[in-house]
């Protein structure tokens, strides 16, 4: 079992920049990639970013060039920088975490931008 406990969603300006975390329960290097999906009301769930157990990163066209994800290996958390945030940047973040057996999914945190 792999427990994801998000935090750092809120409220921004358009242009600002916010960080989300996504700490695991186990060894990051136990799990195959971690990342972050979004869901906006009335869409389908969306990728964000993902980086693997062996560092390689991969981006959603949206965000590429604004957002950057990077870890914490001594802490098995999972950082998303978002910069030059846009108002359809708003939604539900959710942390992903993706094993051979099975994937999992954090509780959601919501990023809204608006002025």
């Amino acid at each position: 079992q792999v427990q994801l406990v998000e935090s750092g969603g809120g409220l921004v300006q358009p242009g600002g920049s916010l960080r989300l975390s996504c700490a695991a329960s186990v060894s990051i290097f136990s799990i195959n990639a971690m990342g972050w999906y979004r869901q906006a009301p009335g869409k389908l769930r969306e990728f964000i970013a993902e980086i693997s157990s062996g560092g390689s990163t991969a981006y959603g066209d949206p965000v590429k060039g604004r957002f950057n994800i990077f870890r914490d290996i001594a802490k098995n958390t999972v950082h998303l920088q978002m910069d030059r945030l846009k108002p359809e940047d708003t939604a539900v973040y959710y942390c992903h975490a993706l094993r051979p057996s099975r994937d999992y999914w954090g509780q959601g945190t919501q990023v809204t931008v608006s002025s």
